[in-house]
């Protein structure tokens, strides 16, 4: 992604945020990215029991009205409000602790050993490290080193 793709995405998560987080909701990421039929612009939301069709609506309807007005985006694009699944993304520190017990793929920027990926059972954080459990063994991520994590089935 280039600087003003990065700047747009930066500006568009700095009000959806609060906006969503005063909905009672989390939001879980943002994308902005061409797709086969154009361009798309995809927030992940996500709260407590789950997210509805309903809750989709609601975040869709505030999302576009503010960038109606704001008109930060120039060009066509289509607008996609959507629950994590079951696989979410792990971005906060937060996100770390909420899902203890759960397994998790975390693919990192330098490998360790010979490995590049590991998937396992997530136990927390402890200070900046993500600990997680592999074949009986507690492995400790410095959260640095890590490219992308999320729950895995």
């Amino acid at each position: 992604m280039d600087d003003a793709s990065d700047r747009l995405l930066t500006a568009i998560q700095g009000f959806a945020e609060p906006l969503v987080t005063d909905m009672g909701m989390e939001l879980v990421e943002v994308q902005f990215r061409r797709e086969g039929h154009g361009w798309v612009l995809r927030f992940f939301i996500d709260k407590e029991g789950g997210i509805a069709i309903d809750d989709c609506a609601a975040v869709s309807r505030q999302i576009s009205a503010y960038l109606e007005v704001e008109d930060l985006i120039s060009h066509a694009y289509h607008l996609e409000v959507s629950s994590p699944g079951l696989e979410r993304p792990l971005k906060k520190r937060t996100d770390f602790t909420r899902y203890v017990d759960r397994l998790v793929r975390i693919k990192l920027r330098e490998p360790m050993g010979e490995q590049r990926v590991l998937v396992g059972t997530l136990l927390g954080l402890e200070g900046d490290a993500v600990l997680l459990a592999q074949e009986g063994e507690t492995i400790q991520i410095d959260m640095e080193n890590i490219a992308r994590a999320r729950l895995t089935l």
